[in-house]
């Protein structure tokens, strides 16, 4: 709980700040510009990118494979598109690292040891 509340002092704090920076650096229409960019085409690719992982995670629950890789990649791609709708630079950095494989691949094992230890101290359950 500590940590979601410093997320939303910290990250709103730090998202307004590079907003002002960058409105008197480049000026306001051409922040407006980029802010309604990187959300329409946020968009576009994260809706792209999470009907290919869900044709992936459907192809692996009817073939009987275990859908652990797939299941992550879904779950990474609906948090960086929602993050990608989010006004922001550094949101928007987030939302992208996490749309494309190579990010998501540096964060699967973090992603499995935390599941691992949430089931292991049984704050998740197996069925």
């Amino acid at each position: 709980m500590k940590w979601l509340a410093a997320f939303f002092i910290i990250v709103p704090t730090a998202e307004l700040a590079l907003l002002i920076i960058s409105g008197k650096t480049l000026g306001i229409f051409p922040t407006i510009f980029i802010i309604l960019a990187t959300g329409v085409g946020g968009a576009y690719l994260a809706k792209k990118k999470g009907l290919h992982a869900l044709r992936d995670l459907q192809y692996r629950l009817a073939s009987g494979e275990t859908p652990g890789k797939a299941l992550v990649d879904s779950v990474c791609i609906f948090f960086g598109g929602i993050l990608l709708l989010m006004p922001g630079f550094l949101t928007d950095i987030i939302g992208l690292l996490l749309l494309f494989t190579g990010p998501r691949k540096v964060l699967y094992p973090f992603i499995v040891k935390w599941l691992y230890n949430r089931m292991k101290k049984g704050q998740i359950r197996v069925m």
